[in-house]
């Protein structure tokens, strides 16, 4: 393995160690990293500064290399390892758009998506529908009946999504594919707000209900289903988590096919997590699944139960080490004896993670990477909020307005939690590979965001 990124180790402390060609999600930099003649960072064969000239920051730059890598890896991980046929897809709330969407599908990843929104761009992206599918706790009518029009398996969440599904499946020519989630009961060590498969959580039938339900189903002409799935959060190190899941699913398969069913899909979910800082270890992408592969089969031996076929859904360990995000530092602030504020010309609306989830990050400047810190600043947003912190205690060489900072591994939940809070336009994002950039998002004019107001002639 080359050096971490291409970039000497000594000189830079967030790289330390060699780089994992073979699971980015296990590095600080996207795999195409490199330092050109003069210490500027290159991703993707571009040079960073000159991209935030060309397009403008704040900037989502994406590195081809490193996303179309990722999938491989779980490709190439699920036939290595489980001796059923298997499906990764690729969770797309982590960051869905139609360049991603076109990219996961050339690798021959499926797709689930939580939304109307999400499974039209997913359509349009060119997803086979046969390689969709639809999630949602509350998923209304109308999008329920958009999976239905273009043959999209529905992952049954609860009671109102069954009766819903019969209302609209009256008259039905054909079966509908259905998944059905519940709640494994296994927790894990990750923030509170993305652990989902502890009993207490808003997603899925409570194990309690399933034998219900699956004899609900049994009497439904209209339906077929076609897999299970549980899920047990995200942005996780552990393992064993999900060897227990294995179990769980396994018992759920029995049952299932016992009442009936003809269940062919064992959907895992995802939940693998990342490097997002230095100190930050977690499995690669070949452990993971291998954990996952062999628990699957082996529990399945245990019960007498031919093979399913395996479905996981990695979203954040697919896309955020492939993304980072170009600011343009402004202002400066130094209190003596305390914190020295350096802000930059985006923060919360376009990465909400660090004051969503307390989340950390890895940064530098784009054209003194391997430069010596001097002083430790606290990096904050331009928003009106004092809670709008991208990074505390972060160790920066000297620094000046106009210079370009790079946050690392923001592929996953910041473009697709970027809101326009203070009324401030969403970056425009990228896509780099070979030395070319292509713009896949364009940036969203200030006055765009009145697009939707309506004032009333009574106010003029």
């Amino acid at each position: 393995m080359a050096s971490s990124s291409g970039l000497p180790k000594t000189s830079l402390p967030w790289a330390d160690g060699d780089i994992d060609l073979e699971s980015p999600n296990r590095n600080l930099a996207p795999i195409s990293t490199e330092l050109d003649s003069q210490g500027r960072l290159r991703v993707g064969g571009c040079l960073l500064s000159d991209l935030a000239t060309r397009f403008g920051t704040p900037l989502y730059v994406l590195d081809e290399l490193t996303l179309r890598q990722a999938c491989v890896a779980y490709r190439e991980a699920l036939l290595r390892h489980y001796p059923g046929p298997s499906l990764a897809i690729y969770a797309s709330k982590a960051n869905s758009s139609l360049a991603i969407t076109a990219l996961v599908a050339s690798e021959g990843l499926g797709l689930d998506a939580v939304s109307a929104g999400e499974l039209l761009t997913a359509l349009e992206g060119g997803m086979p529908p046969e390689r969709i599918v639809l999630h949602g706790n509350n998923k209304s009518a109308e999008e329920i009946q958009l999976a239905l029009q273009h043959g999209v398996a529905v992952v049954v969440d609860n009671w109102r999504d069954l009766e819903l599904l019969q209302e609209l499946c009256q008259g039905h020519s054909s079966k509908v594919p259905l998944f059905l989630r519940f709640t494994p009961g296994i927790e894990c060590h990750t923030h509170e707000y993305i652990r989902t498969g502890h009993l207490d959580s808003k997603f899925g039938f409570d194990p309690d209900q399933l034998e219900t339900v699956l004899r609900f189903l049994a009497n439904c002409s209209w339906a077929h289903l076609r897999g299970l799935h549980a899920h047990i959060g995200s942005q996780i190190f552990e393992l064993t988590p999900h060897r227990d899941l294995a179990a769980v699913l396994a018992d759920a398969l029995l049952l299932a096919r016992s009442l009936g069913h003809n269940v062919t899909d064992l959907n895992v979910g995802g939940g693998l997590g990342i490097r997002y800082v230095n100190s930050d270890d977690p499995p690669s992408i070949d452990c993971w699944v291998q954990v996952v592969a062999e628990a699957i089969a082996g529990a399945c031996k245990e019960r007498e139960l031919d093979l399913p076929r395996l479905l996981c859904e990695p979203g954040r360990s697919l896309v955020a080490s492939a993304g980072i995000t170009l600011y343009q530092i402004g202002s400066r602030k130094e209190i003596a004896g305390f914190s020295t504020y350096v802000a930059v010309d985006g923060g919360m609306s376009d990465n909400p993670r660090p004051i969503t989830y307390q989340s950390e990050y890895t940064a530098c400047l784009a054209d003194q990477a391997a430069a010596p810190a001097v002083e430790k600043v606290t990096l904050v947003g331009k928003h009106c909020e004092s809670g709008d912190v991208l990074l505390r205690n972060l160790d920066l060489p000297a620094s000046k307005p106009g210079d370009v900072l790079v946050v690392l591994a923001t592929g996953a939940y910041n473009a697709s939690m970027a809101s326009n809070y203070n009324r401030i336009p969403r970056p425009a994002a990228v896509l780099v590979a070979d030395g070319r950039a292509e713009l896949v998002q364009r940036r969203e004019r200030p006055d765009e965001l009145l697009r939707y107001d309506v004032l009333p002639e009574r106010l003029k």
